[in-house]
């Protein structure tokens, strides 16, 4: 097979390239830019581009696929050029499907928790040398890449986006995958640029529970009532699995799950991540292993990166970063690092980052979703701002719409740093959340100076 990628310096994308040569594949790719981790990835295996920029004689009629990432444009030179030649081009979650099309695919969605539960179906198939194919939105400890496709593999692991496919093929990307085991961990409207209103936003997992296989399996968040009124009315064929937070304790900065024989100890905690394991267990259950074998394996569980992700600890203080972003994912967030350790404070940092969070019409969404730190920072960069070419915010308004007296709200990244640093951490925990990086913070380098 000849595969060419359109804009194959993204995440997604240069995982798919390595994950398609290691299937034996002769693949290409083009980009405008490169940047790390995917630059050098890339050119240990030859797949680097030898020159930056869209160039035409890339296509040819001898490419069996063109896959097309979401940082190219319609206008691409490369992309006309294949439509011209009436090449088969592809989004990158159009590709996993038919390269998984023929094996039993599981497929995570939901607002918020996929990385999560992706990760923690994938431990526990590894933990049982269960081999399978995998897409995942994050660099897991123990797998090479974030993207695995071969022929051998039976089962497909899918993180199941709910972002655009491609430049032109506006489809949510989990609406192409057709699982045949599909979870739903919750509904919280995001994305506002692509879904502006919330019952759009709903309609898309409605369509998602839709796209599942005849007599295929359905676990969701029963917690959730969003979740729970599209799963309760789905197909009559499909198979439903309702979960919640299972039985636990936490004892010692230790979490337990409370099984009918035993407690099982925890590297995670948070009900967001218990509720994530409850849900990851009845996948399981259905991919064939029992709750025993389930429990062996997801106690050395450590955690996606960037999901609650210890940065550095001592005996008195913690320093956690993770990828959250909305307003429900922030409330969990605090939620669970107050409730892990009740006796210390807690400094919440999160950034507005993503295109709905700096946007006036979104930002009221995050009333009082801080409000369990007893010091809560929100940093935005004026720049972001200009780039993503949205209306001017005040730090007045971001105050006024999270709401609460310990809301404190800085522009500056060099501010942001000094005012962490000001503070005594003996009994105190700080939690950075952001899907950025609050332009270029070191977050180790940070917890080294927090946490003696």
């Amino acid at each position: 097979m000849n595969v060419h990628l359109i804009a194959i310096g993204g995440s997604a994308m240069h995982n798919m390239a390595i994950a398609m040569h290691k299937k034996g594949f002769h693949v290409t790719g083009s980009d405008d830019e490169i940047f790390e981790p995917s630059k050098s990835r890339l050119a240990k295996l030859n797949l680097l581009p030898a020159k930056q920029g869209w160039d035409v004689t890339n296509i040819h009629s001898g490419l069996d696929a063109v896959i097309l990432g979401m940082h190219a444009r319609i206008d691409n030179p490369e992309l006309l050029k294949a439509q011209e030649l009436g090449l088969k081009i592809y989004s990158y979650p159009e590709y996993i499907y038919e390269q998984t099309k023929d094996k039993i695919r599981v497929v995570v969605g939901g607002s918020h928790g996929k990385t999560t539960i992706t990760a923690m179906i994938l431990h526990v198939l590894n933990f049982h040398t269960i081999d399978c194919d995998y897409l995942v939105g994050a660099q897991l400890e123990g797998f090479d890449t974030m993207v695995k496709l071969t022929k051998e593999a039976k089962i497909a692991i899918i993180e199941g986006d709910e972002y655009l496919s491609s430049p032109i093929d506006r489809r949510p990307k989990f609406h192409l995958y057709k699982p045949n085991i599909a979870i739903l961990s919750g509904i919280a409207w995001d994305h506002i640029n692509v879904f502006p209103t919330f019952d759009f936003y709903v309609e898309q997992f409605k369509l998602f529970v839709d796209q599942i296989e005849e007599g295929g399996s359905l676990v969701y968040c029963q917690l959730d009532k969003e979740v729970k009124k599209v799963c309760e009315h789905a197909r009559k064929d499909i198979k439903k699995f309702p979960y919640a937070i299972p039985e636990n304790k936490i004892e010692n900065g230790t979490t337990f799950i409370n099984t009918n024989t035993t407690s099982i100890p925890l590297l995670v905690f948070g009900d967001h991540n218990l509720m994530n394991i409850n849900g990851a267990r009845l996948v399981c259950n259905q991919l064939g292993l029992n709750d025993d074998q389930f429990y062996e394996a997801i106690q050395s569980f450590k955690g996606a990166a960037k999901r609650l992700e210890l940065v550095k600890r001592n005996d008195v203080s913690a320093m956690y970063k993770d990828f959250a972003h909305s307003p429900s994912k922030l409330k969990a967030t605090t939620q669970a690092v107050k409730k892990q350790f009740p006796e210390r404070k807690l400094v919440a940092c999160m950034e507005l980052h993503t295109f709905s969070s700096l946007t006036d019409e979104f930002l009221k969404e995050y009333k009082s979703s801080m409000q369990l730190a007893d010091v809560a920072i929100v940093y935005y960069n004026q720049h972001t701002i200009e780039h993503k070419k949205l209306k001017p915010i005040t730090e007045e308004q971001v105050k006024n719409a999270f709401g609460g007296n310990n809301i404190h709200v800085i522009t500056n990244s060099d501010q942001l740093i000094q005012e962490l640093l000001k503070m005594n951490y003996d009994n105190k925990n700080l939690l950075m959340m952001s899907s950025g990086n609050f332009d270029g913070i070191d977050f180790k380098e940070l917890g080294d100076q927090v946490i003696k």
